[in-house]
């Protein structure tokens, strides 16, 4: 990793304010965070950088909504995404900086397609009033869970595939928020070793990681004042731009 200016290091900083918005307010826009680590950082190395930030503001939002998790949908992913993650782990020995921003970027693309049709069907159904996440089954979860632990192990992009995956579940905002919470600290935290053997978390990383931490807990304070005020069709619109932006983000830069 080359010495980073004071520039570098604030748009850093500022993507870093974002994760702590995104994990207690819009879950999507934390692929704006990634795609800004990969234009400053090189690619692979930026997925280092990113996890311990992400980790921070996954245990704030679980101090914030951890009792309104869905733990049997919880359950349902993590056998999925754990052959995702084994998968990113053997795709990123090999990849390179393009190959990771490519892959990515057009996942989550792919992805918002997909879901925009589901719910597209779905408006002629009944919505559920419970916000559960009964609305997908379990082929469902196997997918979206495989390619959830995917970009999250590649990139840290599995926020946009889960949000995508939660929203056709018919989740509402703070069943939404809980379950990401849970699911994105436990599943980051599990990531850890398998970063640490690819060269993507060492010494140098964690110090630049130590100027950058201070920076989520103002992102996290913003989002969560902002998320009672965010109306639920607007919340849902929001998630779905800012996978749009970030997936065409990746792509282009």
């Amino acid at each position: 990793m080359d010495t980073i200016s004071l520039w570098q290091l604030a748009v850093l900083a500022a993507a870093s304010t974002l994760v702590g918005f995104s994990k207690t307010a819009v879950s999507g826009a934390n692929t704006i965070s990634l795609a800004v680590f990969a234009a400053v950082l090189p690619a692979r190395e930026s997925t280092g950088v990113l996890l311990p930030i992400l980790i921070a503001g996954d245990l704030l939002a679980v101090r914030v909504y951890r009792r309104h998790a869905h733990w049997p949908t919880l359950l349902r992913l993590f056998p999925a995404v754990a052959v995702g993650v084994v998968a990113g782990t053997l795709f990123m020995l090999w990849a390179d900086d393009a190959a990771v921003r490519t892959s990515i970027g057009a996942i989550l693309l792919f992805m918002t397609g997909v879901t925009l049709w589901r719910r597209r069907i779905a408006e002629q159904e009944a919505e559920t009033e419970t916000g559960a996440g009964g609305g997908t089954g379990r082929t469902a979860a196997r997918g979206y869970g495989v390619l959830g632990g995917f970009t999250t192990m590649v990139a840290n992009a599995g926020g946009p595939v889960m949000s995508l995956y939660l929203l056709s579940a018919g989740f509402r905002k703070l069943g939404f928020l809980g379950t990401s919470a849970w699911f994105f600290l436990i599943v980051n935290v599990s990531k850890v070793p398998f970063s640490v053997g690819l060269g993507l978390i060492d010494a140098r990383s964690l110090l630049l990681d130590a100027c950058l931490l201070l920076f989520v807990l103002p992102g996290a304070y913003l989002g969560r004042v902002c998320v009672d005020r965010i109306n639920q069709k607007v919340f849902d619109r929001i998630v779905i731009g800012a996978t749009v932006a970030g997936g065409l983000q990746l792509l282009l830069i």
